[in-house]
C-alpha cells in the first residue's frame, strides 16, 4: 500500500510525451516551458509560474500554477 502524499513529500517522477512538450507553451507569456520531472511541473521562467502535471496531464491554467520562489 502506498503512503499518501503530503505537502512535504516529494512528487513521484512522471513522464510526459516529448512531442507534447515540443508544442506546449506558457498560456500567459506564450514562451517556452521547462519540464521538471522530479516536481512533476512545467516551468515558465518568463512568467515565474510552475504548472502541475496530474496523472500525466499538464494543467495549463494560470490559477492552478504555483508561483516560483526566489532562486527557482
Amino acid at each position: 500500500m502506498s503512503e499518501p502524499l503530503t505537502p512535504d513529500a516529494p512528487a513521484l517522477e512522471v513522464d510526459v510525451d516529448p512531442r507534447l512538450l515540443e508544442i506546449l507553451v506558457c498560456p500567459v507569456t506564450h514562451g517556452p516551458l521547462e519540464f521538471d520531472r522530479a516536481k512533476a511541473e512545467l516551468v515558465s521562467r518568463s512568467a515565474r509560474l510552475a504548472y502541475p502535471i496530474r496523472d500525466g496531464v499538464p494543467i495549463m491554467l494560470p490559477e492552478e500554477a504555483r508561483e516560483l520562489g526566489e532562486g527557482e
